[in-house]
């Protein structure tokens, strides 16, 4: 184990904190983070198809763009894309330990350092948290745990530079931890390092073939390339594994639609619906998909619903607009867009 090298206690203080050094070594980071991963409520990550405007004359079809936001719940602020898990950041395994009957009993300082960075870090004052991180390090650098804390720290930050070094360094000392590539992994793709992200996205399913969240990054990253066909294999695989994701249901769908397959897309978006049946962004994305096919009664019904879930949905009116436009209600389209322009401004 990490811990045994260095510190020189009594074998019953080893006994009554082995808890905390196992539960350090397994410690995982974001799902939100999923909804995360992030996330997190297993729907950390919405994509939806927007219609954009098109003239009547010129095609029958509306021109869809594609929008991908993954709010993390639990880090402070909104963290687009891409997610991790908060519940793997949060040091919960360490919350019962006793500083001072530590220090009397002769723990090693750069323990008491890492175990009073995390009091600081669970109670949301990252800044001494980091100090107290460093300290730890300095005293001994092959201490996995405070690079790794403190790398957690700087995600929590949006220091994502200084996260990637200490999930390198961390990585350096051990490099079967899975969770570490899809700690850098997001953070390079908050950098729009994308392709790195893959990378390292991908060393972690390879240590982790089941590790959801690194699934969940990548199938994002892979999209946000426009890599489609591999976006959906990464789809199929989470849902394999959760097939009660609403928003992997909806991300497949948005795949198989940028690759012009309506029917595949509404047969996904019909699914995440049943699944979680007041997911507006799920019938947003149907009613374009409908309106690809024709089936215009069926698009206007899904946008209808999308805008009663959520009013605030700008895009939904936009598209609602759009295709009200095309069937010649200028007034009612005109009445969407100006509300779609509100929302947005506000």
């Amino acid at each position: 184990m990490i811990l045994t090298h260095k510190i020189v206690i009594k074998v019953i203080l080893l006994s009554a904190l082995c808890f905390v050094f196992t539960g350090c070594k397994d410690k995982k980071i974001p799902e939100a983070a999923a909804e995360i991963i992030i996330e997190a409520e297993a729907e950390v990550e919405e994509e939806q198809v927007q219609a954009e405007p098109e003239k009547p004359e010129e095609s029958a079809a509306v021109r869809v763009s594609y929008q991908t936001s993954r709010p993390l719940s639990g880090l402070s602020g909104k963290l687009p894309r891409y997610g991790v898990n908060v519940s793997e950041i949060d040091p919960v395994n360490y919350k019962d330990a006793d500083l001072d009957v530590l220090r009397q009993m002769g723990a090693d300082p750069y323990l008491i350092s890492f175990l009073t960075g995390e009091d600081h870090y669970r109670a949301g004052n990252y800044d001494r948290a980091i100090y107290e991180y460093t300290i730890s390090i300095n005293s001994n650098n092959a201490f996995i745990e405070s690079l790794i804390s403190r790398g957690n720290t700087w995600l929590k930050k949006r220091e994502y530079a200084r996260a990637i070094e200490d999930y390198s360094g961390a990585i350096k000392l051990d490099g079967t931890k899975a969770e570490l590539y899809n700690y850098r992994g997001y953070a390079r793709a908050e950098r729009g390092e994308t392709k790195q992200a893959i990378d390292d996205f991908s060393r972690a399913i390879a240590l982790n073939a089941n590790y959801t969240d690194a699934l969940i990054n990548r199938a994002h990253a892979l999209y946000d390339i426009k890599d489609y066909d591999k976006a959906i294999e990464d789809c199929t695989r989470i849902i394999k594994l959760e097939p009660a994701n609403a928003s992997i249901w909806n991300r497949r769908g948005s795949a198989w639609y940028r690759k012009e397959n309506d029917e595949l897309a509404i047969n996904d978006f019909t699914e995440a619906i049943r699944i979680k049946s007041d997911y507006a962004i799920a019938w947003h994305n149907r009613g374009n998909a409908w309106y690809n096919r024709g089936e215009i009664d069926k698009a206007l019904a899904d946008l209808n619903r999308a805008i009663a879930i959520n009013p605030s949905l700008a895009s939904a009116y936009i598209s609602r607009g759009n295709i009200l436009q095309l069937m010649g209600s200028l007034d009612s389209a005109e009445a969407d867009f100006a509300e779609a322009q509100r929302l947005r401004n506000r």
